[in-house]
């Protein structure tokens, strides 16, 4: 063979052992960059669109939580039982007026425990195991007073946040400490909360927007 030929079969070896190592360096790549886990990818609002979603807070008047009061209106119904069955609102007193039964104590029970209550009331002597179910059908109103443009008495809507009843309430007044929120819950003492989307109201509460001193 001439100098020529061996040199041309050299070079054509030395190039296919090159481009066996490349391939071999690029499959390594791609199984390193599988086995690595996915970064962050911070948008423009400097949120991690790669993190899971935040679970949203339960509304105040979940129904496994909310306790009844006075102002709720409920529907009630008995199965099979159509003429037990129907509307009635929470008096001044808690009670509920309802068919066959009379007044039952309502208020500070749970949905689930006014199911049970009325049950067994039915049970003693009336019907055989009978299934009740009530609903909301609407909630009792909240307050807001205080430094906001028209403070009284707003209804309700399920998810409320402090800063949906100030803007019920018209916003804001000039003298309005914009940072905090007082709320009374259930004839207790007032407490204080951020005023923002954080902070739930529910229904029957007391929201006072203090007077800022500076």
């Amino acid at each position: 063979m001439s100098a020529r030929a061996c040199l041309s079969v050299a070079l054509l070896a030395a190039a296919l052992v090159s481009f066996s190592v490349m391939a071999g360096t690029a499959r390594a790549a791609e199984g390193t960059q599988a086995s690595v886990a996915p970064t962050s990818r911070i948008d423009s609002s400097g949120t991690d669109s790669s993190a899971p979603a935040a679970t949203a807070p339960q509304a105040a008047s979940d129904t496994g939580t909310y306790e009844l009061g006075p102002g709720d209106k409920l529907r009630l119904s008995v199965f099979g039982e159509t003429d037990l069955g129907g509307e009635f609102e929470i008096d001044g007193s808690g009670y509920a007026r309802l068919p066959l039964i009379g007044q039952v104590k309502a208020a500070g029970l749970t949905m689930h425990g006014l199911e049970q209550r009325i049950a067994q009331l039915l049970s003693d002597g009336y019907l055989k195991d009978p299934r009740v179910s009530i609903e909301v059908v609407n909630y009792r109103p909240f307050y807001i007073i205080g430094e906001v443009t028209k403070p009284g008495q707003y209804p309700y809507v399920d998810g409320m946040t402090a800063l949906n009843a100030i803007a019920l309430a018209g916003g804001y007044t000039a003298k309005a400490d914009k940072s905090e929120v007082y709320i009374q819950r259930g004839g207790r003492q007032e407490q204080e909360f951020p005023s923002d989307e954080n902070t739930k109201v529910r229904p029957g509460d007391v929201v006072r927007i203090p007077e800022r001193f500076f």
